[in-house]
């Protein structure tokens, strides 16, 4: 697997219709058709019109099940880190991430898997992409512009970092989980926080909000509750 993703923002209204012309535009242009594809049992996948698209494509369906990571887990584990990344895009920058999710996937594609030994782009290019740092070498700043050039280049910077330490982040959660701690007074604590529908947390709404707050330091032992 060369854990190669791609990040394609689509709207809420979209119908099965959208879903199957998006993934003609996006995917077969550039890839052809496959064999199979793993989807979740979201009802845009198992409507009769999606079935009968793919069966004119001849590609299998194949549907996850609930609470069996094995089937999905990769998806599911990128889908985190995107999520991940995109929350600390819109609290570093301030703006729509729409609009520069291409820059995202970018970063994501182009830095070092641990899993895979190497960087996603490596597998098909056999080689890491250039960085918008070699537009300089081509001349295309002349055109660009140099203010464009240099916010992407900043963009690209901080989303590697992000990255990171989202990766390291993932592998430091695996472990806690595999053990329990115990915490103490005056320890430094952060606190976690759940999205909730329509609820605005530090300017953003749902999953893109943070999901810690602080540190706090914990103050006192009150009825063996800290």
């Amino acid at each position: 697997m060369t854990k190669l993703a791609y990040f394609i923002p689509i709207k809420v209204s979209y119908w099965v219709e959208d879903y199957a012309k998006l993934n003609f535009k996006e995917m077969v242009r550039l890839h052809g058709v496959p064999l199979s594809i793993i989807s979740d049992r979201g009802t845009q996948f198992t409507s009769q019109f999606w079935k009968s698209f793919k069966k004119g494509f001849g590609t299998r369906v194949k549907l996850s099940t609930t609470f069996h990571p094995k089937t999905d887990g990769q998806s599911k584990c990128t889908i985190q880190t995107l999520e991940d990344m995109l929350r600390a895009y819109v609290i570093d920058f301030k703006g729509s991430w729409d609009d520069n999710l291409p820059l995202i996937m970018f970063a994501y594609n182009n830095s070092y898997h641990s899993s895979i030994g190497m960087a996603p782009f490596e597998s098909p290019y056999r080689r890491m992409c250039r960085y918008p740092i070699g537009w300089f070498e081509v001349g295309e700043v002349a055109w660009i512009g140099l203010e464009f050039v240099h916010e992407a280049m900043e963009k690209v910077r901080i989303i590697r970092e992000r990255l990171k330490m989202t990766q390291r982040r993932q592998k430091s959660y695996a472990y806690v989980r595999s053990r329990e701690f115990e915490f103490e007074v005056d320890d430094w604590v952060y606190l976690k926080i759940s999205p909730m529908k329509g609820v605005m947390r530090f300017g953003k709404k749902g999953k893109l909000s943070p999901r810690y707050v602080g540190p706090y330091r914990i103050l006192m032992n009150w009825q063996g509750r800290l």
